[in-house]
């Protein structure tokens, strides 16, 4: 059966950019399911579009990795298998941790300032154990120590990173448990920003990166992914 998100007409000038928000949000938001069929015509009727920006939006999803062109189905919601997801925890890692090098020696009074405020929301969320919020808060932070690296090449690379990852971060994030225990990494990683130690906060973050990746490997996080099945590995061999 062919997928289309609920129709919501999407009109106004920067109507291609509205719809590719549009389509990437229904697809992090798991409206569009990984494996659903996105249909030009179906898509193009419920927005209340021309198949043009349609086609543009599909294939810059496409290179965000959020969307796959097969030869059978067209495109589809791309399937994340477990390696692909452990893949991109590793490239998050090396992104993350040069960011924070980057960022430490550039961070002005009034940026950790609005750090240490969020490590303190992210706190009283752990112990209020709000996890929506404090997942929230703690996507917030990690933003801003990459923003704050000033290399405008890493920040549009997480960003399409987090992108493709996003449909499963807070899964795999609830798989951690304790959210006392994130809270405590965030805020070491927030001793050694202040000391202007770069290489440690560094070495804390690529630490706190780590976590999630173990968990990943673990029997309990199985039922997060769809791993391809045999026509489509002997598609990509």
């Amino acid at each position: 059966m062919t997928a289309s998100p609920d129709p919501r007409p999407v009109r106004n000038l920067t109507l291609r950019e509205q719809v590719l928000a549009h389509l990437r949000e229904e697809i992090l938001s798991s409206r569009l399911e990984p494996g659903a069929e996105l249909n030009e015509v179906a898509l193009a009727t419920s927005l209340g579009v021309s198949r043009g920006p349609i086609r543009e939006a599909l294939g810059r999803l496409a290179a965000e990795g959020l969307v796959t062109v097969t030869p059978r189905r067209g495109t589809i919601v791309t399937k994340l298998t477990k390696q692909e997801f452990m893949d991109a925890y590793q490239v998050r890692e090396a992104l993350e941790s040069l960011a924070i090098r980057l960022a430490v020696p550039r961070l002005a009074d009034e940026d950790r300032a609005e750090l240490h405020r969020m490590s303190s929301e992210m706190r009283r969320l752990a112990q209020a154990d709000d996890s929506s919020a404090f997942f929230e808060i703690n996507r917030r932070f990690h933003e801003k120590l990459v923003a704050a690296s000033g290399n405008l090449r890493l920040q549009a690379m997480h960003e399409q990173l987090l992108g493709q990852m996003g449909r499963l971060l807070r899964k795999s994030a609830e798989l951690r448990g304790g959210l006392g225990e994130s809270a405590t990494a965030h805020e070491a990683i927030l001793e050694a920003v202040d000391a202007g130690d770069a290489e440690r906060a560094a070495q804390l973050m690529a630490e706190h990166i780590e976590v999630p990746q173990r968990v990943l490997d673990s029997p309990e996080a199985q039922d997060l992914f769809e791993e391809p099945d045999a026509s489509e590995i002997e598609k990509a061999s």
